[in-house]
């Protein structure tokens, strides 16, 4: 009687239960959760007529798309393995990827034809190239996805799926050294899921506005998540504010999730984009340390309510969750602010987690001893692909090790002071760029900052702040410095303060410090 967990039984119950209930919108394209099952039928139909086989790995490089969305049932119902590529990658990011991953076909939309023509003689393992929009008619070295869902039958032959089977190969940042592929299988992504709908749950008639890039860790795995409940999946081919405000209102969306980034962009709209919008939309934040400011100003001027997450691609993603207590309520916004701001406690499927020294010892619950984010359970990979080495690493003493420096405050909340690289040791004290990142926030012109230790001839290592002001606002050195020693500890305080027109990003709204460190580096050589 056991029943392989997998997202397809989710997919599964949805046939059963939603089928004319509206699925997805893209645009002007809307399908019921019946359209959407038949496509995904006849698109796996065409891929064993393609030749794929259980175990083969299909790459996709596309936004929020209706037909990306459907790669996340149509691949592993024949028990090939999905590999999301991060679409803002260069090139030759792309053909490691998809050399690596060993990928036979690649699926692709229009905006990234041009490039791979330029790299196809650089994949060679790549049998089939399929245009999933935008095929010129003349070009027949693509073969166009609407073309074979529509000519395909809806019959396949079913593999039996085994709950420790490979799903996706998601590819991580690869910031300071090649990509790694991190191996989810269809159990790491069904506990999610579950862990997902305990703690934020969803409902039939909730409609998800896909503001998170699809290939990022799974969409969160809301991918499946909101199949699950029968929701409506509506299509964000780009994140831009007003196009996110006007389907929000148009669509009646419910539900988003965001990375700090994208929050930063929703609290700075212009007014009149901001303007009616409607009150009690839920948002999950995750993918780095959201601002306490940021939090605040949506939930006050907004009328949303934001849950954080903390996870990692490593574990599904999500391991922590900010979890609401009625204790909270009694607070003030600001203090409500700042504790939603910490990535919180173990969700109930995760496992264990544990904040731990540097011998492998649990850190005092005393919110400023300072350890790693290590964790075991359901939710971590099977390992990295290919490289059993950093598996090994990664997995040393039975936990996965996040990178993560936190503490662990009184009530059991985790909170995150850095990546463990990011620390800066200043005259032998730690500090948080975390932390100056978040007062630097609070002060009313500040949009973004980073913060990063650079070397310092007194100090060993001093902190430096790279600023982006709001649009016609700007703040001399000694404005922000006097700010800044009002709320921190001045040995905290930036040495410098960089304004900048943007931060370098990952795809995923990480900042990239190291590229900060160069820029640096060159403004203390001149």
């Amino acid at each position: 009687m056991e029943v392989a967990l997998t997202p397809l039984e989710f997919a599964r119950r949805a046939r059963a239960l939603y089928g004319a209930r509206e699925a997805v919108v893209d645009g002007a394209l809307r399908f019921t959760y019946a359209q959407l099952f038949d496509r995904c039928d006849r698109f796996s139909s065409a891929l064993q007529m393609l030749g794929v086989k259980p175990g083969d790995r299909i790459a996709y490089i596309a936004p929020n798309t209706h037909a990306q969305l459907e790669s996340f049932y149509a691949v592993p119902q024949i028990g090939a393995v999905l590999v999301p590529v991060n679409y803002r990658l260069s090139p030759e990011e792309f053909v490691y990827i998809i050399n690596h991953s060993g990928a036979t076909v690649v699926c692709a939309h229009e905006d990234y034809l041009d490039c791979l023509d330029t790299i196809r003689p650089q994949v060679p393992g790549v049998r089939h190239f399929i245009a999933l929009e935008g095929r010129r008619p003349d070009d027949r070295r693509w073969l166009d996805y609407e073309s074979l869902v529509r000519e395909a039958s809806a019959d396949f032959a079913k593999p039996e799926i085994g709950e420790l089977d490979l799903l996706t190969i998601n590819y991580t940042s690869g910031t300071t050294s090649r990509p790694k592929g991190v191996m989810i299988t269809h159990r790491n992504a069904y506990m999610n899921i579950v862990g997902t709908l305990i703690h934020m749950p969803m409902r039939i008639t909730d409609r998800y506005l896909w503001t998170l890039p699809m290939f990022h860790a799974n969409g969160w795995t809301f991918t499946w998540t909101v199949t699950a409940v029968g929701a409506a999946h509506i299509c964000l081919r780009k994140v831009d504010p007003a196009k996110m405000f006007e389907l929000i209102r148009g669509e009646r969306v419910s539900m988003l999730c965001a990375a700090p980034t994208v929050l930063i962009g929703i609290a700075n709209a212009p007014a009149e984009i901001r303007a009616n919008a409607p009150k009690g939309v839920r948002v999950v934040t995750g993918g780095a340390a959201p601002a306490a400011a940021t939090i605040e100003r949506i939930e006050g001027e907004l009328g949303w309510t934001i849950t954080h997450i903390y996870g990692l691609t490593e574990t599904a993603p999500f391991i922590t969750v900010c979890e609401p207590r009625p204790e909270h309520e009694a607070l003030s916004a600001g203090a409500r602010a700042v504790i939603k701001a910490r990535q919180g406690v173990e969700l109930i499927t995760s496992g264990e987690l544990l904040v731990a020294d540097e011998n492998g010892r649990p850190v005092p619950h005393d919110g400023s001893t300072v350890g790693e984010i290590t964790v075991r359970g359901n939710a971590v990979m099977k390992g990295y692909y290919n490289d059993p080495e950093a598996t090994a690493v990664a997995m040393r003493g039975g936990f996965f090790h996040s990178g993560d420096a936190a503490v662990v405050h009184p009530d059991g909340y985790v909170d995150i002071r850095d990546r463990l690289k990011d620390v800066i040791i200043s005259g032998g004290e730690n500090i948080s760029s975390v932390e100056v990142e978040g007062v630097l926030l609070r002060h009313p012109v500040v949009q973004e900052a980073a913060v990063v230790g650079m070397p310092d001839e007194k100090w060993g290592e001093a902190p430096h702040a790279f600023i982006v002001f709001k649009a016609g606002a700007s703040a001399t050195p000694e404005d922000l410095r006097a700010f800044m020693r009002e709320h921190l500890a001045h040995f905290k305080c930036p040495h410098s303060f960089n304004p900048v027109t943007d931060l370098p990003k990952t795809a995923t709204g990480k900042i990239q410090k190291f590229v900060l460190r160069g820029r640096r580096s060159a403004i203390s050589a001149q």
